[in-house]
């Protein structure tokens, strides 16, 4: 059975068809760099500009002034190693939290199948379809005054850790990875005697590293590009994470280190993308066929 497609096979073989092919894959390819990867070079190419180049109409494609110094003084200025240190806190912080709670939660609904599970799992999806922005309000008076301890989590690392555990997408993605574990690998682990605790910790564990990797850089990326947030809940500018340093000490900053700061913010994600990416492919898709 032949796979069928745009462009025949014999079409293909001849002359004008892989002229024609190359060519429109070519310019497709062409465009979709220019619209990605156009932002992220106006971004590093402004950061060694001079003020007056960054703000200059039309703008100049290569830079004239080429003064990579504006990377060290951003550096300096906006004290970014102690936001990246703050920043990394945070971000592992949420990460150690998702891992401990989402599978929790997630090898309950997928393997210990608690009563009304499809229904708890079901409210949890439909929290998706809520606008993150109109959540904002209710979790900060949460953030305010604790329900039942009555604390108050400003300015403190649980007012970032705690709101990101409650995440149903990473839940979801974790529950289907479990249900697609071999059911007879399991039920022969608990034949020998093995606790569903033991099971989780010596068997789906160690099976499951690709969707857990997967989760890790959701949850990394999530808290790093993350900005309302923590300019809600941390309003002391020692505590602050990158986005809002930056931001909160813009003021009377030239604009071209202000650029050159926001390159370097931009870096970690970038680098966690293009180091991981083929993991996140393959994390998605590892649990969609039943092995």
């Amino acid at each position: 059975m032949s796979t069928r497609t745009l462009i025949s096979p014999a079409q293909l073989a001849r002359r004008r068809g892989k002229f024609l092919y190359w060519t429109v894959f070519a310019v497709v390819v062409a465009a979709f760099a220019l619209v990605f990867l156009g932002p992220l070079y106006w971004l590093a190419s402004s950061g060694v500009k001079d003020a007056q180049e960054v703000i200059r109409t039309p703008p100049t494609l290569v830079p004239r002034s080429f003064t990579p110094g504006n990377y060290t003084r951003a550096w300096d200025v906006m004290d970014l190693s102690r936001l990246l240190l703050n920043t990394t806190f945070y971000a592992f912080g949420a990460l150690a939290c998702q891992l401990v709670l989402d599978v929790a939660a997630a090898y309950s609904l997928s393997r210990l199948r608690p009563v009304l599970g499809k229904a708890i799992l079901g409210m949890m999806l439909a929290t998706l379809m809520i606008p993150a922005t109109v959540l904002v309000v209710p979790q900060y008076l949460t953030v305010l005054d604790v329900p039942v301890v009555h604390r108050n989590l400003l300015n403190t690392p649980w007012a970032i850790w705690l709101p990101s555990v409650t995440n149903a997408f990473n839940i979801f993605l974790l529950k289907r990875f479990f249900d697609s574990i071999p059911k007879e690998l399991l039920d022969a682990a608990a034949m020998d005697g093995a606790s569903p605790m033991r099971i989780l910790w010596s068997i789906v564990l160690p099976v499951s590293r690709p969707i857990l990797g997967v989760v890790s850089i959701f949850a990394i990326v999530g808290v790093w590009k993350d900005f309302l947030w923590p300019m809600l809940t941390l309003p002391d500018p020692t505590k602050q994470t990158l986005n809002v340093g930056v931001y909160s000490l813009s003021t009377g900053v030239p604009v071209n280190i202000l650029i050159a700061a926001l390159t370097i913010a931009s870096l970690p994600t970038l680098l966690i993308f293009l180091v991981f990416q083929r993991n996140i492919m393959s994390g998605l898709t590892a649990g969609g066929l039943k092995g």
